[in-house]
């Protein structure tokens, strides 16, 4: 399981979960437009590359995904995948696969107005495993 949702009053939330740092990364931005959009739906034929920093793991998460959110509400770039080549505590670099939104081709699932601080969190388990709670203004 890439994410879950998590009830948060007002606000929508998820637990994002991954094999490694890389992997929680990638499914958060996953999770981020498998609940803007049908994700299924899109091809990813175009490639965008980000790069983005932050203060530590839960910044840096925020920033990661504010900046794919930025790609949506100001680009129309709808993300089908991401392809993480560097990534550290205070630093992310990224391809990203997208299609331009299409109204004709493509449904709107959430309309998300904001990445939160609010009850961030990114941790790695004593399992190995990495996990993260982020909340989505909506």
């Amino acid at each position: 399981m890439k994410y879950e949702t998590i009830d948060h009053t007002a606000d929508l939330g998820i637990h994002v979960f991954g094999a490694d740092a890389k992997d929680l990364f990638a499914n958060a931005a996953f999770a981020l437009f498998d609940l803007i959009t049908d994700i299924d739906a899109l091809k990813g034929s175009n490639e965008h590359e980000v790069h983005i920093t932050g203060d530590d793991w839960p910044d840096t998460m925020v920033n990661w995904l504010r900046e794919l959110l930025y790609l949506w509400t100001c680009k129309e770039m709808l993300v089908k995948a991401t392809d993480i080549f560097y990534l550290t505590e205070h630093e992310l670099t990224a391809r990203v696969k997208f299609d331009p939104y299409d109204p004709d081709r493509h449904e709107i699932k959430n309309e998300i107005k904001a990445v939160t601080y609010h009850q961030i969190q990114v941790e790695s388990l004593p399992d190995g495993r990495w996990m993260s709670q982020i909340i989505f203004d909506i």
